[in-house]
């Protein structure tokens, strides 16, 4: 399980992303990885043939899925929001948390790549609920829950120092806005797409 940087932005300078994402042996993720995530994301939001015109990377970490969903979706704008002040002056993101963003207009997709095991439970239910508000059509949600942590993730990899909740826990707070497609990808539950039976959890 691979994981990014959140939206309190603490000690996520240099050494953080060369243990986590520059130092093969202990890297979590990688930009093949990134890749094929961004691929995934833009072929079921193109083959439910939902308009991207603008895309926000919430936790946008080194930013490695810029490109492959750029090349996804050519006609649309990226913002990538990021907590770590390291990362905005480096490859000038916009600095700030899913908590508290307020855009001025709503995006057409939306991505929350392992950024609310972050954050703390006041701030993460700010999160939760403010995905709802900025986002108008697609959202791709993936966090280190606690069967995650049990079962799945490597801990000699993982970082530790987050808050680790039930996958129901997220479950419950995505379902109050969107409806869950399957592999981590959720539909505004206002949008008007034509998606069969079993195309929907």
């Amino acid at each position: 399980m691979s994981n990014k940087a959140g939206a309190t932005g603490r000690g996520l300078g240099p050494e953080y992303y060369e243990r986590f994402y520059g130092d093969p042996s202990t890297a979590v993720s990688s930009r093949l990885d990134m890749k094929r995530r961004a691929d995934f994301i833009g072929s079921f939001v193109r083959y439910m043939d939902l308009p991207v015109r603008s895309i926000l990377d919430g936790g946008c970490g080194l930013g490695w899925m810029r490109q492959p969903l750029m090349r996804q979706f050519p006609k649309a704008s990226y913002v990538g929001l990021e907590a770590s002040e390291y990362l905005c002056k480096r490859h000038g993101w916009t600095h700030g948390s899913l908590a508290t963003f307020a855009p001025a207009k709503p995006f057409d997709l939306t991505v929350c790549y392992d950024v609310m095991q972050y954050l703390n439970e006041k701030d993460a239910r700010r999160a939760m609920a403010n995905l709802g508000r900025i986002t108008r059509g697609a959202l791709y949600f993936s966090a280190l829950t606690q069967e995650d942590w049990d079962f799945y993730c490597d801990r000699r990899l993982t970082d530790s120092d987050v808050h680790i909740r039930p996958g129901d826990w997220y479950r419950d707070l995505l379902s109050r806005r969107f409806a869950a497609l399957g592999g981590g990808l959720y539909l505004r539950k206002n949008v008007d797409v034509q998606l069969w039976e079993l195309e929907r959890l």
